[in-house]
């Protein structure tokens, strides 16, 4: 077996399995705290039983391994879709990152599926200088955000100094939402890809577009993608190439119905018709929230 295999394994017994085994929901490990280590740009170090702590509260990933190891702050919110968070934290953990899930206060968040999560740490306590700043989509999540203050005013605070301002599918939304698009380009879930342009964003149909420091990924599955993009550029192609081989990721989807340009028509037509009454929402919030900007 090799090491890069055994340190992905590793990584997934610890951030998976562990936290479900140790804590009511996937991500919990608070508790006491052991004292801070070094990182990029904060740092843990590993307590007793195994689990490693930050400021007294759970770290996922590897935190307090030196220099180079990236520090990412991922957004948890209410009904975000797990494919959104778990593609780019799979890769996130084989660049051996110190991973952060931040929600406004230790509590459950449950994703859109019913899964619970847990914050391994709050607004309040999230490292404020990261090299990551992530946030995930799920369009029902995101238009109840974009009606939180709170939110929004933590991702512009994190945004203002993250080294990389990232998103996956309608997580852009947010970014947008929070100031953080303003005059680059973009991309989003494809119904509401337009929308981008609503917070002065340029949209653009690609799969990852990168602008500057900023990043984002289309829907849903597009976070591999976007995770092994950001990887090739924190770490090496090289690395991300091997990344993507230790996961097997290989897509040869059964059918090529994945756009509205490929997809049958009746299929487009259908999506449209059933998420019209929450788009055309996330339109109305993201106009009130630009309107606001003018006045």
């Amino acid at each position: 077996m090799t090491g890069q295999r055994r340190d992905f394994l590793r990584g997934a017994a610890i951030g998976t399995l562990g936290a479900m085994a140790a804590a009511p929901a996937f991500g919990q490990t608070h508790g006491a705290g052991h004292g801070p280590g070094h990182g990029m740009t904060g740092g843990a170090a590993a307590s007793p039983d195994g689990r490693a702590r930050v400021a007294g509260h759970g770290v996922l990933g590897y935190p307090g391994r030196g220099e180079g190891k990236p520090v990412i702050a991922m957004l948890i919110h209410p009904k975000l879709v797990m494919q959104d968070l778990v593609g780019p934290m799979t890769v996130f953990n084989l660049m051996h990152s110190e991973m952060h899930l931040v929600w406004k206060k230790y509590e459950p968040v449950v994703s859109e599926i019913g899964v619970p999560l847990f914050p391994s740490t709050s607004f309040a306590e999230c490292p404020k200088d990261v090299d990551i700043l992530f946030v995930p989509g799920g369009l029902d999540g995101t238009i109840a955000c974009l009606d939180d203050p709170e939110v929004l005013a933590f991702l512009a605070d994190m945004g203002s100094r993250a080294k990389y301002v990232t998103s996956v599918c309608t997580g852009a939304l947010l970014l947008g939402a929070a100031g953080l698009l303003k005059g680059y380009k973009a991309t989003t879930l494809w119904n509401v890809h337009d929308q981008l342009a609503i917070y002065g964003a340029t949209p653009v149909h690609e799969r990852v577009v990168i602008d500057g420091n900023r990043m984002t990924g289309g829907g849903v599955t597009a976070g591999i993608d976007f995770g092994l993009t950001l990887a090739a550029r924190i770490r090496s192609p090289e690395d991300a190439m091997r990344y993507q081989l230790i996961i097997e990721y290989a897509p040869d989807p059964p059918f090529n119905a994945g756009l509205p340009e490929t997809a049958p028509k009746e299929a487009v037509e259908r999506m449209l018709k059933g998420r019209a009454p929450v788009v055309d929402l996330a339109r109305e919030k993201g106009e009130a929230i630009a309107a606001g900007w003018s006045s």
